[in-house]
């Protein structure tokens, strides 16, 4: 169970294989999904790949019922977050946990997500900026709290970042809610098996590139 090494998106962070793939605004190198399609996050980050060990454990917790298992995912949530924490503005910070459907809530009896966020932000320093609010995302997809997340910086925390579908579709709820700026943080992430993926990518980008240029 390692941090993720290697070359990854500087805003999905998706695994990089391509040689195409180009700095952004800001000289780093990004997917080429990102820069087709601006996700409605600045940055997501996540402390390992979703696989082996990494993900034994997060299914203990979720589908075991394993609670001590969040002790142990909080310290590496911790560790992606402190990844993100130069970026941040002035001010507060309102932790949110990808929220969990109810039907699941109810089999499972937790919010896998919020359980990990908690056992994270308890290895911070007193007086942290960090804060949590589990209560302003339902899982139908609506803010219910717009008054207490509006203008501030939101962080959005998970056990998995998969596809990147429900992060995205999370953050453009609290986008239109108000909030100034969304990150992601996750435990693991699904990241590109092989460089078979990546042979595909580099075909598109360099078709790309040759259509610009004419």
């Amino acid at each position: 169970m390692r941090p993720i090494a290697g070359g990854v998106c500087s805003v999905c962070g998706e695994r990089l294989f391509s040689p195409y793939a180009f700095s952004g605004e800001q000289g780093e190198p990004s997917c080429g999904l990102c820069r087709r399609l601006e996700p409605p996050f600045a940055k997501a980050t996540a402390y390992g790949s979703y696989d082996g060990g990494l993900r034994d454990l997060i299914q203990l917790l979720k589908y075991e019922q394993m609670r001590p298992a969040a002790n142990v995912l909080g310290r590496m949530l911790a560790e992606a977050i402190a990844d993100l924490e130069s970026s941040f503005g002035e001010g507060k910070v309102l932790v949110v946990p990808v929220p969990l459907h109810r039907s699941k809530l109810r089999q499972r009896g937790f919010n896998q997500s919020e359980l990990i966020a908690r056992a994270a932000l308890k290895l911070k320093p007193a007086g942290d900026r960090l804060v949590l609010n589990a209560n302003v995302l339902e899982r139908r997809f609506a803010v219910t709290r717009p008054d207490e997340v509006a203008g501030r910086e939101t962080l959005l925390v998970d056990d998995v970042f998969t596809t990147g579908t429900t992060v995205s579709e999370c953050a453009r709820l609290l986008r239109r809610a108000g909030v100034s700026k969304v990150w992601v943080a996750t435990v693991a992430r699904t990241l590109k098996a092989d460089a078979a993926h990546a042979e595909v990518e580099s075909e598109v980008e360099a078709g790309m590139r040759m259509a610009a240029h004419g």
